[in-house]
This record gives C-alpha cells, structure tokens and sequence, in this order.
C-alpha cells in the first residue's frame, strides 16, 4: 500500500514528475514573454525617441509625406472581359 502510495498518491512519484513538467512549461512561457516585453518595450522607445521610426510610421500609418515629394496613388485595375 505505502508504494502504491509513493508511486500515485497526491505527492507520488507521477504527481510530483507532472508538477515539473508544468513548472516546466510555465517557465518556458515566462521566458517567451519577457522575450516579448523587451521587444515592445525597445518599439515603444524608438516611436518616441528615434527620428526614423516616427517618420516611418507618419507615413505607413497617416499618409504624410514632406513638403516637395509627389504621393501616386497605384490602385489594381479589374480586366474587362
């Protein structure tokens, strides 16, 4: 009964060996979010600081474009048939 126990019991050999692997898993996906915090936190840095990235998201986002430069428009033409 006691290895029973050991082997299945609510702190057994299984429980305990599928409390690593969750613990595991949990600080795998810790490690990816601070990962990703870091990357959000430098994009969110550049936008306020970096010249560059502002004028480039000027552009993509509001459709700004210097005093002097010519904005075309492409739009896709549907074949007659």
């Amino acid at each position: 009964m006691l290895l029973v126990d050991a082997l299945v019991g609510e702190r057994g050999l299984v429980a305990t060996t599928r409390a690593r692997r969750v613990s595991d898993e949990l600080e795998s996906e810790v490690q990816r979010l601070r990962r990703e915090n870091g990357a959000l936190r430098d994009r969110a840095h550049r936008l306020n600081t970096d010249p560059t990235t502002i004028e480039m998201k000027a552009r993509e986002e509001l459709g700004l474009i210097r005093p002097g430069e010519i904005l075309v428009v492409v739009r896709d033409v549907k074949p007659s048939r």
